[in-house]
């Protein structure tokens, strides 16, 4: 079940890149982006990324978006967000049906409703949402009529009608599950081929799928606590992959990254385009 022994102190944004056949994720706290045996240092909080090609990601970090070459290292930014503002970062992010890229900003202490989501949509930036303290949950339907969202300090996750024919949001977004007061958070989530939304929750140790009719159907169980965001991936994308943070724990698996197969297909991360 432990994909790799890399204890990252906030591990996110896993990302299984369809071309390489690799899977990408970040440590927001050091700074740093991973793969197997290797990562990349960086001077700024890193985050989240969507892959452009087979060579380059486009990467979010505290002042904005970046074309990243792996082969160098080098970076190139294509976008600025929030870059004036210097108690933010960027945290949740994916790439959407269309191309573009959605990306939370919060606040580096979690600060009470400092951070938003933004989509990058072929050079424009748009802010979609504002006052979220931890965005977090952005994730996709199959067909592209919608996205979900959550804000980790609410424990709603919202669902975002996207209508319009470039996929940016119509209407005022809905809540789809109310978490209530539950001891864990909502953390980062993705949709699968049918459908099934999976949820990372953070403090419970689990990855839970709901259905459409936002239904529980399953809880896979992950040997770190604070589970924080889950990928599809592999040959056939039956494998679900699963980051986790070490911060203010001890536990020998706290922050390492998971895999275990599942009786589900993933979707295969959608391709920026620049």
């Amino acid at each position: 079940m432990i994909y790799d022994d890399t204890k990252c102190k906030l591990g996110e944004g896993p990302l299984w890149h369809p071309a390489r056949g690799e899977l990408f994720w970040f440590d927001i706290l050091k700074k740093r982006l991973h793969i197997k045996g290797r990562h990349w240092q960086f001077s700024r909080h890193v985050s989240a990324a969507g892959w452009i090609d087979d060579d380059h990601l486009l990467m979010a970090d505290s002042i904005g978006l970046h074309v990243l070459d792996l082969a160098t290292g080098t970076t190139d930014q294509v976008a600025q967000i929030e870059a004036d503002n210097t108690i933010t970062r960027s945290n949740d992010g994916r790439a959407d049906p269309w191309g573009g890229f959605w990306i939370g900003t919060m606040g580096i202490n979690a600060e009470a409703k400092a951070g938003a989501i933004y989509r990058y949509y072929r050079g424009e930036v748009r802010q979609l949402f504002d006052g979220i303290t931890i965005p977090n949950a952005i994730c996709f339907a199959p067909d592209g009529s919608h996205a979900f969202f959550c804000d980790t300090k609410i424990g709603k996750i919202m669902r975002q009608d996207l209508s319009d024919k470039d996929g940016w949001p119509v209407g005022d977004p809905t809540v789809w599950i109310d978490f209530g007061d539950t001891a864990w958070g909502a953390d980062g989530a993705v949709v699968d081929a049918a459908g099934n939304l999976w949820n990372a929750q953070w403090g419970a140790n689990r990855v839970a799928c709901y259905a459409p009719d936002a239904t529980l159907t399953q809880t896979i169980a992950f040997p770190g606590v604070q589970t924080s965001c889950p990928a599809f991936g592999g040959p056939d994308l039956t494998t679900l992959f699963c980051t986790s943070a070490a911060d203010g724990l001890i536990g020998d698996d706290d922050g390492k990254t998971f895999a275990t197969p599942v009786d589900a297909i993933g979707q295969a991360e959608h391709q920026v385009i620049l």
